[in-house]
């Protein structure tokens, strides 16, 4: 693991404390204090900061965030997007378990596709960017996960086509399994021929023979058809912001595998979450069929 300078720690320091205190001016001797550094090194990396513009020297020798800073701030939030930030995930993703990685993102009732990276060799069909697909149960139900019973309730009286019993009750053991878990997974139904996956436009009509099947459990020895790995990122206030979906798998796999991918997968986008500022919600402890 790449370990970071002690002298980038202690200018980073400096400026998280600076930012934890907007407020007020801060004096070497503050910093000194509660960073515990030497006076001397504390001097010269805030002065050398301030001759750069990240903080600024007042008349009474204390320092406060100065304007290249800000500068920085500001284009970093107009440009720093979930998925510029997921890009890099995504492209490793796909290329280490040679599939498509799409990032689906909520409008309403759908999931648009707003970014979508293949790996080199993998042929497989998904869909473009910017196709949408319905939310349908059970596959919706990772979006309900970690939110009150009810929010779930009301979505599946108000879904159309309307959920079924069987729907709504492996709905509910998929958002279990998210939780256990951190990500959820649909295997191809065999009965059906066809080259799409689960973004395809069959989730749109009210046929309830799926090409993708939800199974929300998983035998480690067992070989599944392997059709799509899904796990959320999440924003600041610990909502599903969007997800990301490995897709394009061509070869049975085991459960032990699959649990290997989801773990793979539900760090990325755990990465991905607190790059932005989200986490995860509290949910009982994350299992593995398998030792890490």
């Amino acid at each position: 693991m790449t370990q970071c300078s002690p002298g980038v720690e202690r200018v980073a320091a400096i400026l998280n404390f600076m930012a934890d205190h907007p407020d007020r001016a801060v004096s070497v001797s503050d910093l000194v204090r509660a960073l515990k550094i030497s006076r001397t090194t504390c001097y010269d990396l805030v002065t050398s900061l301030a001759y750069v513009g990240y903080l600024h020297r007042t008349k009474d020798n204390t320092y406060v965030l100065g304007p290249s800073l800000a500068l920085v701030g500001q284009v970093a939030a107009r440009h720093a997007s979930p998925v510029l930030i997921a890009q890099p995930e995504m492209r490793a993703l796909a290329e280490e378990f040679d599939v498509i990685c799409s990032a689906f993102f909520r409008e309403g009732d759908h999931l648009v596709v707003r970014e979508r990276v293949a790996s080199g060799s993998n042929l497989d069909w998904s869909s473009p960017k910017g196709a949408r697909v319905r939310m349908r149960a059970p596959f919706a139900g990772i979006f309900y996960a970690w939110s009150p019973p009810a929010r779930a309730e009301a979505w599946l009286h108000a879904a159309s086509p309307a959920a079924t019993s069987e729907q709504q009750a492996l709905m509910t053991r998929a958002m279990a399994f998210a939780r256990r878990y951190g990500f959820t997974y649909s295997v191809r139904n065999t009965r059906i021929s066809s080259p799409h996956d689960l973004t395809t436009e069959a989730f749109d009509d009210a046929d309830s023979d799926l090409p993708v099947m939800m199974i929300p459990e998983l035998e480690p020895e067992r070989e599944y058809p392997l059709a799509s790995v899904i796990s959320p990122v999440f924003d600041a206030s610990q909502e599903v912001l969007f997800l990301l979906a490995l897709v394009g798998f061509t070869q049975r796999t085991t459960g032990r595998e699959i649990e290997r991918i989801g773990r793979r997968l539900r760090g990325a986008c755990d990465h991905i979450s607190s790059f932005i500022g989200g986490v995860r919600p509290d949910s009982p402890e994350l299992e593995a069929l398998s030792s890490p």
